[in-house]
């Protein structure tokens, strides 16, 4: 028999692809917006991007292949190996990532606007569940008495007890930001929260000769003005990078199904596989060994309530809209 035809438009896309590949540099997604990009590159020049459609969406903290187009402008070609993503839902409640690379997650909090314990159980769920690294920065410090830090403590207290670092910082001294610096060393971190508890006064006093907005908190609603438009990606002078994202008010999970939701919970981990049932939700089952822990004070029951708020929240999302 003949050699088998060859499609001409398959073996053109095929040469047009392996010339870009060779043609391709590395850069570093360093701010993002919609679909356009700022790329840095080798040389620590700055590139506006765009990424072709096969691509997929770029975030900050992206590894990527890009082709100069010109003069300061260029196409990004393709995204290398992620880890460490944080995804957060898109409108349809399917997984949008948010920024890539991350070695860890700061998840800031401060006297003001009112903590949410809820807020910060969501957003440790889903460090746990990408395997990123997680503490918690109070910010504002400065603003704290003995009696309101003693609460305020006392309330963050039992994500110390399960290993998650507390940092206490203020933005309006350097020497108060001496322990968040030592955990930024060497390593890519993103700043998460909800707005006005101060995540860019933080970058700006870490990087003072930045060009970063800082808002302050709506007497009206108590929550925070948005001064974060787009994501945006630092070099650290001590070593490392730190990502700046948009000030979230809330942070929702249903991008995850109702029964992977407790391996977002560290201290339930020695605890699995001991329930009754193989298949317990740990919410009412009997024999739940979640459950019995937290009886015996082994496990916060605060945060086991909320865990079972957040499940139901979750399988009614998930039920079909007829």
């Amino acid at each position: 028999m003949g050699a088998a035809r060859r499609h001409p438009v398959r073996q053109a896309r095929r040469r047009e692809e392996h010339g870009e590949a060779r043609s391709t540099r590395p850069g570093l997604v360093i701010r993002q917006h919609g679909q356009k990009a700022v790329v840095e590159d080798g040389q620590g020049h700055e590139i506006e991007c765009t990424a072709r459609k096969r691509v997929g969406r770029v975030v900050c903290g992206d590894r990527v292949r890009w082709q100069p187009t010109a003069p300061g402008q260029g196409v990004i070609l393709a995204i290398e190996p992620r880890h460490g993503v944080l995804t957060r839902p898109d409108p349809r409640g399917r997984a949008r990532p948010l920024a890539a690379n991350l070695d860890q997650a700061l998840i800031v909090c401060a006297p003001e606007p009112p903590l949410s314990e809820a807020l910060i159980d969501r957003y440790l769920v889903i460090t746990e569940l990408m395997d990123i690294d997680a503490a918690l920065v109070v910010n504002k410090t400065d603003l704290l008495d003995d009696a309101t830090r003693d609460a305020l403590g006392n309330r963050l207290a039992v994500y110390a007890r399960i290993g998650y670092e507390l940092l206490w910082v203020n933005s309006r001294e350097r020497g108060a930001l001496a322990p968040l610096v030592e955990r930024l060393r060497n390593r890519t971190s993103i700043l998460v929260g909800q707005s006005g508890v101060g995540k860019s006064s933080l970058v700006r006093a870490l990087l003072p000769e930045a060009d970063i907005r800082v808002g302050a908190v709506s007497d009206a609603t108590g929550l925070g003005r948005h001064t974060t438009t787009d994501t945006r990606l630092y070099h650290l002078p001590d070593g490392g990078d730190i990502i700046d994202s948009p000030g979230v008010r809330d942070f929702h999970l249903w991008h995850i199904a109702p029964g992977d939701l407790h391996r977002g919970y560290r201290e339930f981990r020695p605890l699995l596989g001991q329930c009754r049932f193989h298949n317990c939700r740990h919410i009412s089952e009997p024999g739940c060994a979640v459950a019995a822990a937290a009886d015996r004070g082994e496990i916060d029951p605060d945060r086991l309530a909320r865990y079972r708020a957040l499940y139901r929240q979750l399988g009614e999302a998930a039920r079909p809209d007829y």
